[in-house]
């Protein structure tokens, strides 16, 4: 071990002379395990009951939410401050006037008025997974196993803290839920009600993808850009899936101007860079796609 000062000695240079992967002097940034922490915590309080080691009965559920309201509330607006206060020093975001630190409390408070919608929200993906899930014995099932589900809670909490313009913790929660399920949704992306995803594994939404009511996915689905440029990102890039839409297993459907029409059936492993005509089914047949109408 007598080599390791200067092995310290080189890395503390390279700190000097490689700054892009540094993080010092500045502001501090949010906690990816305080982060995980949250999310924990906001499961508890969106399904109370399903994860508690003991009976809950409803006298309790008052008490339970008032304690892990407020105990959330208090990490979860200190990680938004932090948020805001990196961004307002990078100037990517501002304040308008106002202290970082009242805008987060805001942002918190204004997200815990609005969990009753989420989980009016999620209700429904549980009740579109039990319904479209010949295997589903149960919700409670659907509750506590399927990654489809936790994946989907998750981003309708993000997707809450992205359209309020919040700074990295959107990026951070959907993240941890990809390496958590393999699916990765864009907290961007905007999905209506009933939402199912079924096994889910390398399933990918990007950023701008635009998903109507009652749409079903399978595993390996990738809605995606036809192009990756930094100049277009500020661009629909992403398609748009209208209501009543099921995409089966390794399907593609790429570009920001594709619109797959409402009741379609996209088979497996179709590979879709074009708009799609409502009720229309597409497959592949001897190496080429067939769209006929249902």
């Amino acid at each position: 071990m007598k080599n390791l000062r200067t092995a310290v000695d080189t890395l503390v240079d390279s700190y000097n002379q490689i700054g892009l992967i540094n993080h010092s002097g500045g502001a501090h940034l949010p906690s990816r395990e305080g982060i995980e922490d949250i999310l924990s915590d906001l499961d508890g309080i969106i399904f109370p009951g399903f994860r508690e080691r003991e009976e809950v009965n409803q006298d309790q559920l008052a008490l339970m939410a008032t304690e892990r309201v407020h105990r959330t509330a208090r990490k979860l607006a200190e990680e938004v401050y932090k948020s805001l206060i990196f961004s307002c020093r990078e100037r990517t975001f501002t304040c308008d006037g106002s202290s970082c630190r009242a805008l987060a409390d805001g942002i918190v408070e204004d997200f815990f008025s609005q969990l009753p919608y989420i989980r009016r929200q999620l209700a429904l993906d549980v009740a579109a997974a039990f319904r479209g899930d010949p295997a589903a014995k149960s919700v409670e099932e659907v509750i506590v196993s399927y990654p489809g589900l936790q994946a989907i809670a998750v981003h309708r909490l993000a997707h809450y803290f992205w359209v309020r313009q919040v700074p990295l913790i959107p990026r951070m929660m959907s993240e941890i839920v990809h390496g958590r399920t393999g699916i990765d949704i864009h907290p961007g992306a905007a999905i209506g009600d009933y939402f199912f995803i079924d096994h889910g594994t390398g399933v990918v939404i990007g950023e701008t993808t635009v998903i109507g009511s009652n749409v079903k996915l399978y595993q390996g689905v990738t809605l995606g850009a036809l192009s990756v440029r930094k100049d277009e990102a500020d661009t629909k890039r992403h398609p748009t899936i209208e209501d009543d839409v099921t995409i089966y297993a390794g399907a593609t459907i790429l570009g920001g101007k594709t619109v797959i029409g409402a009741g379609c059936v996209i088979g497996g492993n179709v590979w879709i860079t074009e708009s799609v005509p409502p009720n229309t089914l597409v497959y592949v047949k001897t190496g080429e796609h067939i769209l006929k109408k249902k």
